[in-house]
């Protein structure tokens, strides 16, 4: 029965995808600003997480929306979210769930992947090339810049990488510097999608994915290696708080809200 959900979930996913890229495309061909083809990926991608719920069984449990940014007069304020990436679910969520534009930093060779790729590449997103380090770093802090000057927020994995449940990878301090560098604060988030979405795996499971916002680290005189460890350790920390059972001996969760 998994296996027959999770064939469906790709196939509503690969038939949707068509006619909201070419929604992406028209908006840009008629001139539509950035906002309004970033709603329409939007649209997709909640979607996305709406048919994870009907057809997997998938749910999300969501806490610490609140410390976000989004009061009166905070409508430019620039953040930057550092996400714990074990699988595509958190990919498709953190826009569906976040209350301002996204703007993620990904590789350039998603651009080639049809119809998902002619979409982010309509975006006002930042695409790097990742075999030329430097000069794909300075693209980051200067497209960074800008986006975050005028209110979107940028998304990146400081892993790099998806890793698997239980697990920890590099964190990289490429999203501190950004930061750092734009005067904005950090955000950074724990998800559990592997519980149920695991790393590179076909086949989903029912369950719910817990997603806990922490509250934003300022960045005014701090080090971007020094950050990135206290964003680590935040998140590693909850992650093991979330999801016991992937680390032995760690506390239960606290009880939250319910799943939505």
């Amino acid at each position: 029965m998994a296996l027959i959900r999770s064939i469906l979930h790709l196939l509503v996913m690969a038939v949707t995808v068509i006619p909201y890229t070419f929604g992406v495309l028209l908006v840009r061909v008629l001139g539509g600003s950035p906002a309004a083809r970033y709603r329409v990926a939007r649209a997709w991608l909640a979607l996305c997480i709406d048919s994870a719920r009907w057809l997997l069984g998938i749910r999300t449990q969501i806490t610490g929306m609140e410390h976000l940014p989004t009061g009166a007069g905070q409508d430019t304020q620039g953040v930057v979210l550092l996400v714990k990436h074990q699988s595509t679910y958190e990919t498709f969520l953190m826009p569906a769930i976040m209350p301002r534009p996204l703007a993620y930093v990904f590789k350039k060779e998603l651009l080639r992947v049809p119809f998902f790729g002619w979409s982010i590449g309509s975006l006002d997103m930042i695409h790097i090339d990742r075999g030329q380090r430097t000069r794909a770093f300075a693209k980051v802090l200067q497209q960074g810049r800008r986006l975050l000057a005028r209110g979107t927020w940028v998304i990146m994995f400081p892993e790099g990488t998806r890793t698997a449940r239980g697990e920890k990878g590099e964190y990289k301090s490429g999203g501190t510097r950004l930061a750092i560098d734009a005067g904005v604060p950090v955000v950074p988030i724990a998800v559990t999608s592997a519980k149920v979405w695991p790393c590179k795996a076909f086949i989903k499971r029912p369950g719910v994915v817990h997603v806990s916002i922490g509250q934003p680290i300022p960045t005014e005189g701090r080090k971007p290696d020094e950050l990135m460890r206290e964003v680590e350790d935040w998140i590693e920390g909850e992650m093991r708080r979330l999801d016991p059972e992937a680390y032995p001996g760690a506390p239960a969760p606290a009880p939250a809200a319910a799943p939505r």
